[in-house]
């Protein structure tokens, strides 16, 4: 009876061999499973999928942080970018569209383990298409495949905000003169470089109550550097205050001056006769303003008026009293600006 008990108890060569043969179809079958995995859900195309699926979500923050996207001082340096180059734009609510319609068109393995993933897409109406060079980092938990940018695919966007240091990006408004100091401040026109998120479409402009700027859509491709002009111009608003500022100067500083020449104004006269009374100036037509963009300041270029002048005079010739009633041309330039502050600077030509 023992020895029967343990006999029953040993398993039969036969059954060693059919669960030994289970052990090698299970662990084939995870090994197929497992390199099915990183051909698919971790391979190389799906890594570079994933990135332009986050931009046309608008997880910038999340594509920010793809391995590989982000740029060190060296890389910064080797690419002859500032140290304090602008991270400003490297946020959602600022791409204006992200890829669409993706379409792995190959991937291409190198010796080295490197990837080379070329990719079609849509950018707004243009159809696109962009190598990336991916490289493969420590597994996760040690078999499933990780991968990163062999070469960062961030953009360098250098803004030129002219007339305005201000300028709107998606939703976001920035100021040119961020990282400057001293005179930089001042400049009429400003320019400096951003890190922006790629491949991707951003549109720019800028709107206040004295400046505009018409919207201009710039395409930012991975790897690549573009420029864009934020043009900002003065509103109609803006005119209207400098128009009321001249009318002002004009009427009440100028014509209201009993003498011949008002003094610091664009217009007088010269009389042969005796002047026997006080005379009275009027503006007839006040220059209208018009503001071009300048080197550095808004310009009005010289601009014609009319003023009236009534005297009473007495002829040096023959002694007779009249009334002098006279139109007098003029012309009037100025230059105009924004100040920190909002209000209008002119100074007069």
């Amino acid at each position: 009876m023992g020895s029967s008990g343990r006999r029953e108890g040993r398993l039969s060569p036969v059954a060693i061999i059919g669960w030994t043969g289970l052990a090698v179809v299970l662990f084939g079958a995870f090994l197929a499973a497992l390199g099915g995995l990183n051909q698919s859900l971790y391979g190389a195309p799906a890594f570079v999928e994933r990135y332009l699926d986050a931009i046309a979500r608008d997880d910038i923050v999340g594509a920010a942080a793809t391995p590989g996207v982000r740029l060190d001082e060296g890389d910064l340096a080797g690419a002859g970018l500032p140290a304090d180059i602008s991270t400003a734009m490297l946020r959602s609510s600022v791409v204006d569209s992200g890829p669409e319609d993706v379409r792995v068109i190959s991937d291409e393995a190198h010796a080295d383990g490197d990837h080379t993933v070329t990719v079609s897409y849509r950018l707004d109406t243009a159809i696109v298409q962009t190598a990336f060079d991916v490289r493969p980092i420590e597994p996760l938990y040690g078999v499933l495949h990780r991968w990163e940018f062999a070469t960062s695919p961030l953009a360098v966007i250098d803004v030129t905000a002219a007339q305005s240091p201000l300028f709107t990006v998606g939703t976001l408004t920035l100021d040119a003169r961020a990282t400057k100091t001293g005179d930089e401040l001042t400049a009429f026109r400003q320019t400096a470089p951003y890190l922006a998120i790629a491949p991707a479409v951003y549109e720019f402009t800028y709107q206040s109550t004295l400046l505009e700027a018409l919207p201009v859509q710039v395409i930012a491709e991975a790897g690549a550097t573009t420029a864009v002009t934020v043009d900002a111009l003065p509103t109609e608003a803006f005119v209207e205050r400098v128009q009321a500022k001249v009318d002002e100067y004009l009427i009440d500083q100028c014509a209201s001056q009993p003498v011949l020449q008002p003094a610091g104004c664009p217009f007088g006269v010269v009389i042969d006769d005796r002047v026997v009374g006080e005379p009275a100036w009027s503006i007839l037509e006040s220059p209208v303003v018009t503001l071009v963009p300048g080197e550095t300041t808004f310009e009005m270029p010289p601009t014609p008026g009319l003023a009236h002048i009534s005297v009473e005079v007495q002829s040096l010739f023959d002694g007779t009293f009249s009334t002098l009633e006279q139109d007098e041309s003029f012309t009037l330039a100025l230059d105009a600006t924004v100040r920190p502050d909002g209000s209008i600077s002119i100074q007069l030509r």
